[in-house]
């Protein structure tokens, strides 16, 4: 209920609200973030330069640390989840200031990167006047020091007096530990006291903001047949587990390939007269003659979806297709929930709406939601249930999870006006 309340009034505030011109107050704020730009820039290249692989506890600690200085400066108080040794993950850094003016703000970053200290290192390195690279530097570093450029250009005009903002930046958005009741769950308690959450992921596109994200879950098909000599392959040895695995999973793509923002991926496929599959590594062997037939064959792969009905539709359909099996081979099929959905809402879209103004206020043209099967999942999406909010408001680049990583330091200043804009509106 609280949640279709806070939608309603904020999109009363925006169906009555005109484009605003910048106020002497915004002026200030643009021109403190413009001033500090040099120092920004510094932060960004310090926290690019520590590795933080998400299985990198240390190095994750140590970006942790460093944000965490920046935002007790402004006067946030800082504290630090820990996590189980157990899980194996660093924790999350949480900073907050509590007040009674305006909206309360979640703002969502995270800490950790793909790249592990075993992979080539890629430092922070100047390309051209306008684009850098380095390890995370768009994903999602660059966002990360987004928010406390914004928020420090806040601070200096004395705007964070007396205003509700968390800032929440995990240790293992890139592959979240389990349990999720543990690793997720302190995140989605704060997420709730709040009205409005501000994911920094990476800006796909200046103009262009997620009101929606998909959810990932995983499956993983198990067949099996008897054993027998090839030459009573389709009659007394049936079909064997290969050509049942293969009917199973040509079906899931006849049955469900065209439904929009539902996508299903099989990622590992392992069959023969003899096979092996390490699921916590996702890897296996498999050994055969041509002239047995299989008995034993084994298919991972993902689901990703819009809506939790869409999933639990999907997964029925799999199911029913998994049980009409070929002759002399049985299949069953076990789902995994992963990352929830972020499904598309009329507070979102009014967030959305929000942005678009701020953008149009600063010249930077109006900003529309984007598709959401053109964005993966993210920690966002375990909040979504409980708030209005919108995704994609960090660094925009190129190279996201691949070496060579780059920023876009011509738009980085505007993303960072932007979003102090925002807040700035948000909070009022």
């Amino acid at each position: 209920m609280k949640k279709i309340l806070v939608s309603f009034f904020f999109l009363l505030f925006i169906t009555k609200g005109v484009t605003q011109s910048l106020s002497k107050v915004d002026k200030k704020i643009i021109n403190s973030i413009e001033k500090n730009m040099p120092s920004t820039i510094n932060l960004l290249k310090e926290s690019v330069d520590i590795n933080s692989g998400t299985f990198n506890i240390e190095g994750v600690k140590k970006v942790g640390s460093l944000y965490a200085n920046e935002l007790k400066a402004m006067g946030f108080t800082i504290e630090w989840i820990s996590m189980p040794d157990s899980v194996k993950r660093a924790g999350h850094l949480v900073a907050f200031r509590k007040g009674k003016k305006g909206k309360k703000l979640f703002l969502i970053g995270h800490l950790d990167t793909v790249f592990e200290p075993d992979m080539p290192p890629n430092p922070f390195t100047m390309i051209n006047d306008s684009t850098a690279t380095g390890q995370g530097i768009n994903d999602m570093k660059g966002g990360d020091v987004l928010v406390i450029a914004a928020l420090k250009s806040l601070y200096e005009q004395k705007l964070l007096d007396d205003v509700s903002i968390t800032v929440y930046f995990t240790g293992d958005e890139e592959e979240a530990g389990n349990p999720k009741s543990i690793t997720r769950g302190d995140f989605i308690e704060r997420a709730k006291q709040h009205d409005i959450a501000l994911g920094f992921e990476t800006a796909s596109n200046m103009n262009i903001v997620a009101t929606a994200r998909r959810g990932s879950s995983s499956w993983q098909l198990d067949v099996e047949a008897k054993q027998a000599h090839s030459s009573g392959v389709f009659g007394n040895a049936g079909y064997g587990s290969i050509y049942e695995a293969a009917r199973i999973i040509n079906t899931f793509r006849e049955k469900l390939s065209m439904e929009e923002y539902l996508t299903f991926n099989p990622g590992i496929f392992i069959g023969g007269s003899e096979m092996t599959y390490d699921k916590s590594a996702q890897r296996g062997e498999a050994a055969g003659k041509t002239n047995i037939v299989s008995p034993k064959t084994v298919v991972a792969g993902d689901l990703r979806f819009l809506t939790n009905e869409q999933k639990e539709i999907a997964r029925e359909t799999m199911r029913k297709i998994v049980a009409e099996n070929l002759k002399g081979t049985k299949a069953s099929i076990a789902f995994k929930d992963g990352i929830p959905s972020m499904p598309p809402t009329a507070g979102n879209n009014a967030l959305a709406a929000a942005l678009s103004d701020v953008s149009i206020t600063l010249g930077y043209g109006k900003v529309n939601p984007g598709n959401p099967g053109s964005r993966g999942a993210g920690d966002i999406s375990y909040v979504a249930d409980y708030v209005d909010c919108i995704d994609g408001l960090g660094a925009s680049g190129k190279g996201a999870h691949a070496p060579g990583e780059t920023i876009n330091l011509n738009e980085y200043p505007k993303l960072i006006k932007r979003t102090a804009l925002l807040i700035y509106r948000l909070t009022k």
